[in-house]
């Protein structure tokens, strides 16, 4: 019986540790990349404001070819709506919010907890042939699974995307 006592005691240490720690952990997380493309602004523009384009340098979309899709609306337009449910990827959906022709697409991206965060590209003109691209994401994570931003580390996966989208435009 003192052993059991004993295993169900470092249990729930082993669970309260996280939950302590997350109630002071940020809740607010945030992540971007950006890249210069040898490409004209209004090209990469009408490149990146269709999502279904995402399959081709998404590096989630790409690390879970078998995920299952559905689509709602029409790509590239204000409302379009892109939902996903895979065995790496989990399951989602990304919603165009926002377009400013030629500048920024934002999008809302809902993975079933709390808020949806919100996704970007911001677009700017470095000269005729050059485009700066920056690809992001920000929101909040909800109790406890904010104690997940200590080891989130989007960067790299947004590094790589914008490599992959670079690749497939010049």
């Amino acid at each position: 019986m003192k052993i059991l006592k004993k295993i169900l005691i470092v249990l729930a240490i082993i669970i309260a540790i996280p939950l302590i720690t997350a109630l002071f952990v940020s809740k607010d997380f945030s992540a971007q990349s950006e890249i210069t493309i040898d490409k004209p602004k209004q090209e990469v523009f009408n490149y990146v404001k269709m999502l279904k384009n995402q399959e081709n340098f998404g590096v989630w979309q790409l690390s879970d070819p078998q995920m299952k899709k559905t689509e709602q609306g029409v790509d590239g337009q204000v409302g379009y709506k892109s939902s996903w449910d895979g065995k790496k990827v989990g399951k989602g959906s990304q919603t165009i919010t926002k377009i400013v022709e030629g500048e920024t697409i934002e999008t809302a991206l809902d993975f079933g907890m709390g808020e949806p965060a919100k996704g970007y590209f911001i677009l700017k003109e470095i000269s005729p042939t050059q485009t700066l691209v920056t690809w992001g994401i920000s929101g909040k994570s909800p109790y406890p699974w904010n104690f997940m931003n200590l080891f989130m580390n989007m960067n790299k996966d947004f590094d790589q995307g914008l490599k992959n989208l670079k690749n497939r435009l010049e």
